[in-house]
C-alpha cells in the first residue's frame, strides 16, 4: 500500500496545523502582556523600596509639604517647589499643544485632500523624532533672546475700588536666561504631533453616516466637524491629551536646558512672573541628584522618592482621564 496521505485527510491536517499555530501566537502574545505587567510592577517595587528608605530618614509630611528643595547644599527636601514647577510647565505647554494639535487633526481629517494629508501628516510627525536636546537648545539660543526685551515691565490690573487703596500694579521682571515660558513653548511644540496624530485617527474613525446626517440637515463643514465629529471622537481625543500631558510631565532634557535648576514656589497674585522666572521640574531635580559627585545616603534616596511621587501624579491623572474617556465613549454599529 502507498504511504501517501489520503486526499480527504489533508484538510484535517492543515486545520490542525492552523490551530497549533494560533495557540502558539496566543501564548506569545500572553507572554508579552505578562512581561509588560511584570516590568511595571518591578519599576514600582524598585521605586517604592528606595523611597521608603528615604521616608524613614525624612518625614513624608515634611517632604510633601516642604517649601524648600536643596538636597545637596542645605539638605532640605520639600517637594512643593518641584511639583509646582512641573505642573506650571505642563499646564503652559498643554495650553499651546492641545488646541493647536486638535485644530491640526480636524484639518487633516475633515478639510485636507488626500494628497495634502499624505504630505502634511508625515511632516508633522517628524517633530516627534527630533531629539529633545535640540528643543532645549532652540529654547535657550533662539526663543529666549526673541522674547527678551519684548515683555512689559509692569502690567496694571483692575483697581480694587476701595477708598484710599491705590491701583495694584503687577511688576513683571525681564525674561531670565532660564525661564518657564521658553520651556513651555518647546515642550508644547514637542507634544503637538502626539495630539494631532492620535486625534486625527480618532476623527477618521467616526462613521461617515454621522457626517452625512449633519449635511442632510443643512449644517456646514465647520458645524459638522466641531459639533458632530469632534464630540463623537471625544474618547480618542482625551486619550491623546493624556498621552501628551504625560509626555510633558516626564520631559527632562528640554526643560533642564530651558528652565534651569532653581526650584521655587509660584508667585501669587503675580502669575505672569512665574513664566519669566527660572524654575525646576521633578525630572530635572532627579538628573541633578544623579550628576552629583557623591552618590549615596539620603540625597541619593531622594531621587527615588521623587520618582515615586511623579509616578503617583501620573497614575492619578491617567485614572481621571480614563473615567472621562469612559463617560464620553460612543459605540457605533
Amino acid at each position: 500500500m502507498s504511504n501517501e496521505p489520503r486526499p480527504e485527510t489533508e484538510p484535517l491536517r492543515r486545520r490542525g496545523f492552523v490551530i497549533r499555530k494560533e495557540r502558539l501566537y496566543g501564548r506569545l502574545i500572553a507572554v508579552c502582556a505578562v512581561l509588560t505587567i511584570m516590568v511595571t510592577v518591578g519599576i514600582v517595587l524598585a521605586l517604592l523600596g528606595r523611597a521608603l528608605t528615604f521616608w524613614t530618614a525624612v518625614s513624608p509630611v515634611s517632604f510633601l509639604t516642604g517649601t524648600q528643595w536643596s538636597p545637596i547644599i542645605s539638605g532640605t527636601y520639600g517637594v512643593l517647589p518641584l511639583v509646582s514647577g512641573t505642573l506650571l510647565v505642563t499646564i503652559a505647554s498643554a495650553a499651546i499643544a492641545l488646541p493647536v494639535g486638535l485644530a491640526a487633526a480636524i484639518y487633516l481629517s475633515e478639510y485636507a485632500s488626500d494628497r495634502a494629508r499624505s504630505v502634511l501628516k508625515p511632516a508633522l510627525e517628524i517633530l516627534a523624532g527630533v531629539p529633545t536636546v535640540i528643543y532645549g537648545y532652540m529654547a535657550l539660543v533662539y526663543i529666549t533672546p526673541l522674547f527678551q526685551g519684548v515683555l512689559p515691565l509692569s502690567v496694571p490690573v483692575i483697581p480694587s475700588g476701595l477708598p484710599g487703596v491705590p491701583e495694584f500694579i503687577l511688576t513683571v521682571p525681564s525674561l531670565r536666561t532660564f525661564n518657564v515660558l521658553s520651556a513651555s513653548i518647546v515642550v508644547g511644540i514637542m507634544i503637538i504631533p502626539m495630539v494631532s496624530s492620535i486625534s486625527e485617527d480618532a476623527l477618521s474613525a467616526v462613521p461617515d453616516s454621522l457626517r452625512e446626517a449633519g449635511y442632510g440637515l443643512g449644517s456646514t463643514k465647520f458645524d459638522v466637524s466641531t459639533g458632530i465629529v469632534v464630540p463623537a471622537a471625544t474618547s480618542g481625543i482625551v486619550a491623546s491629551y493624556v498621552l501628551a500631558i504625560s509626555r510633558a510631565i516626564g520631559e527632562t532634557m528640554a526643560v533642564t536646558m530651558a528652565m534651569g535648576m532653581s526650584p521655587q514656589l509660584p508667585y501669587f497674585p503675580n502669575v505672569l512672573r512665574n513664566l519669566v522666572e527660572s524654575s525646576q521640574t521633578m525630572t530635572a531635580a532627579m538628573v541633578q541628584i544623579a550628576q552629583a559627585d557623591s552618590l549615596g545616603g539620603v540625597t541619593y534616596e531622594a531621587m527615588f522618592a521623587l520618582g515615586m511621587t511623579l509616578f503617583v501624579i501620573t497614575l492619578a491623572m491617567n485614572a481621571v482621564a480614563e473615567l472621562v474617556r469612559r463617560h464620553f465613549r460612543e459605540a457605533y454599529e
